[in-house]
């Protein structure tokens, strides 16, 4: 399993959040033109980093914080030569030996971990992939073996927010290109465009360089020189696809390497004045490396911001970052392997169902009749065929370029136009709310907005094994309110708590009539709407709204569930600034 991306398209903090919401296990790859870096997950804590800049090691960092002396750590480092490929790993050797206590060598590990994730938020562009298939953590990163029984798991929203602090301060200070670590004492401050000053004993005379005798020494020309290095654009695409080519001809995978560079480099070149913002994110589900590289090279240059995963719960967080930037989601479903349990005919039906306009197609086996068929019925716009090296070796080349090249036009689909123009009352509840820190001050002005748009409306919080409310909403007033509604359940209030996702429909379910409806009376219109409030990756509150004694009327269910994730977002920064300031105190 995998999960792949553009750092461009998903900030780095947006990517360590997902995987600790969602609690994910594995090694996230972070590359980029500055380097390489890699934080390792378990259950969605961060166990272990790898410095981009390979100066900056553990063992160092240890020395610098005085938890082991540079003879210590020289010492140890000799040890661990002799041993050979049974060597432990650093920590490992300097806990097992009592040169370093448990606490000192996570300290250490964490101040590690932070310095990678500050380093890691300058970058711009680059891509990250989150490989949860590997278990087996190299030397290279791994400080705590297994066979310590030591249990390193840091709290990775802690650790996050420490960086941030970190890079906040270094940005601030403008020392966030500074080295790390260096050998010499730092000189003193002067401006940019000059040089220090050299006392009289430091001037560098023609004498001192040996160019007084530049003249007399013998011209030679060298009988070879070191070739300047050649890149190859085709590498990157001979490791990420040429295993799956198998025993296709060479004449034919050089063909589409070839091609795949051109794509590549054909956008390279185009001029800035040429280029436009993107306004589509394509989405790719999908387990294979073939279809995923390929593709993702093919669209990415196309101007898509590109994603790909094959896990559904991380669909849900990319629609909605492509939405909050405004990007048109273009979702492709690739066809599982046989031994696979995904059922993507299910996984479109519950996509369409929280996202009806978004654009979905499948990619299915040529052979694959009913499969068409099924692809069809659960509300995919179109379906392609995607290349097939069993059944049609000879022209599988040639097929996956006409694959790639009709994604590309199938992809282009308008996006779908909405009004520019925020309502007035839902900007205005919006700026409110944006300066409220308590989920008291909060609930208030939502309720507010959703009793304007539709007549009535009631939050319900959890608390417990209950969802509860104390007030309802009509239009402009509130009015005193004591509903207890157990959280189990099948109504509509019920199922929104438990998935998450909004319900705008026809409800005469019998919990409405027997502990809302005898408290506030039944509406005109059976139509009514359920939002959750969510915030750090839980439903904490779900939304009521009905039209009371007004006929129905249409409204936008987008608009109420922008101002929702709006609430639930700065809900989450009051947390945030909370717990910052508390730890500051302490």
């Amino acid at each position: 399993m995998s999960f792949v991306g553009d750092l461009e398209h998903l900030p780095i903090v947006d990517v360590i959040q997902l995987l600790h919401a969602t609690r994910k296990s594995g090694t996230l790859c972070l590359k980029s033109s500055k380097g390489e870096s890699q934080l390792v997950f378990s259950d969605g804590c961060i166990v272990s980093a790898n410095h981009s800049n390979n100066s900056v090691r553990i063992g160092q960092i240890l020395v610098q914080m005085n938890k082991i002396s540079r003879e210590t750590l020289d010492e140890t480092l000799l040890e661990q030569k002799k041993s050979g490929a049974d060597r432990a790993p650093l920590i490992a050797s300097l806990i097992e030996s009592g040169k370093l206590n448990k606490e000192d060598a996570f300290k250490g590990l964490e101040t590690l971990i932070e310095m990678t994730i500050v380093e890691v938020l300058t970058w711009t562009e680059g891509t990250f992939e989150l490989d949860v298939d590997t278990s087996v953590i190299s030397d290279e990163y791994r400080y705590i073996p297994e066979n310590l029984k030591l249990d390193l798991n840091l709290n990775t929203q802690n650790v996050l927010m420490d960086a941030l602090r970190i890079y906040d301060e270094k940005k601030r200070d403008g020392t966030l290109m500074t080295e790390t670590f260096s050998d010499g004492q730092p000189a003193d401050d002067f401006p940019s465009d000059c040089e220090p000053p050299l006392a009289d004993d430091q001037i560098i005379s023609i004498d001192d360089l040996g160019l007084d005798v530049l003249d007399d020494l013998e011209k030679v020309i060298p009988g070879f020189f070191t070739p300047v290095k050649i890149h190859d654009p085709t590498t990157i695409h001979r490791e990420r696809a040429g295993t799956s080519l198998g025993d296709i001809p060479q004449e034919q995978q050089e063909r589409l390497y070839s091609y795949l560079s051109n794509t590549t480099a054909g956008a390279e070149e185009t001029p800035a004045e040429h280029t436009h913002s993107p306004t589509h994110a394509l989405i790719l589900f999908s387990a294979s490396d073939f279809i995923r590289h390929t593709v993702m090279t093919a669209c990415k240059h196309e101007g898509f911001f590109t994603f790909s995963t094959d896990e559904e719960e991380n669909l849900e967080h990319i629609i909605s970052q492509s939405h909050s930037k405004e990007l048109q989601p273009i979702i492709l479903l690739d066809q599982p392997e046989p031994s696979s349990t995904v059922d993507i005919f299910g996984l479109s039906g519950r996509i369409l169902d929280k996202n009806p306009d978004i654009p979905l197609f499948h990619l299915i086996n040529p052979a694959g009749f009913s499969s068409i068929l099924d692809s069809m019925d659960s509300g995919a716009r179109a379906v392609l065929p995607r290349p097939d090296a069993a059944t049609c070796k000879n022209s599988f080349v040639e097929d996956t370029i006409r694959f790639l090249e009709t994604v590309k036009k199938c992809l282009k689909v308008p996006p779908v136009i909405k009004s520019n123009k925020i309502p007035v009352i839902l900007r205005d509840c919006m700026e409110e709310i944006s300066t409220k820190r308590e989920l008291s001050e909060i609930i208030p002005i939502i309720d507010r907005y959703l009793s304007s748009v539709m007549g009535r409306a009631i939050t319900f919080i959890h608390r417990r094994n209950e969802l509860v409310c104390e007030s309802i909403s009509r239009s402009e007033s509130a009015q005193p309110l004591n509903i207890c509604i157990p959280i189990d359940g099948d109504s509509p209030l019920q199922k929104v708590m438990s998935s998450g996702v909004i319900y705008f429909d026809i409800s005469d379910h019998q919990l409405l009539n027997e502990c809302v409806y005898s408290q506030i009376g039944a509406p005109v219109d059976k139509q009514i709407l359920v939002a959750p409030f969510k915030c750090l990756g839980r439903v904490l509150a779900v939304c009521y709204g009905d039209f009371g004694s007004r006929h129905q009327v249409n409204i936008d269910p987008e608009m109420i569930s922008i101002l929702l994730r709006h609430a639930g977002l700065v809900y989450e920064n009051a947390l945030y600034r909370k717990k910052f300031e508390k730890m500051l105190q302490t």
